[in-house]
């Protein structure tokens, strides 16, 4: 290839990706915070359900960074409402 071939411009850098509008970054972005926002805290009772379901997951040999990732991921899930079992089905499966 000759040096003459490269692209060496700044705009045939960019060839090929779309240009989005200041206006549709901003509505992309309220729906993704929509999209994204929880009920709030976690009530007692789901503190002290999480709280008994990693005493059972630890008793079963679950290591510790691997309970701290899971109980980050069923926290995630009840503050959207699930319960704790529930929780652990999704995230199992997943």
């Amino acid at each position: 290839m000759d040096y003459s071939e490269k692209t060496t411009k700044k705009g045939n850098a960019r060839k090929g990706k779309p240009v989005r509008s200041r206006l549709a970054f901003e509505d992309n972005k309220q729906e993704a915070e929509k999209a994204r926002k929880s009920t709030g805290k976690m009530s007692d009772v789901q503190k002290t359900a999480l709280s008994k379901h990693m005493v059972k997951m630890e008793k079963g040999g679950m290591g510790k960074s691997e309970m701290k990732s899971h109980r980050m991921k069923l926290m995630g899930r009840m503050r959207k409402g699930m319960s704790v079992a529930s929780a652990h089905k999704d995230v199992m499966k997943a």
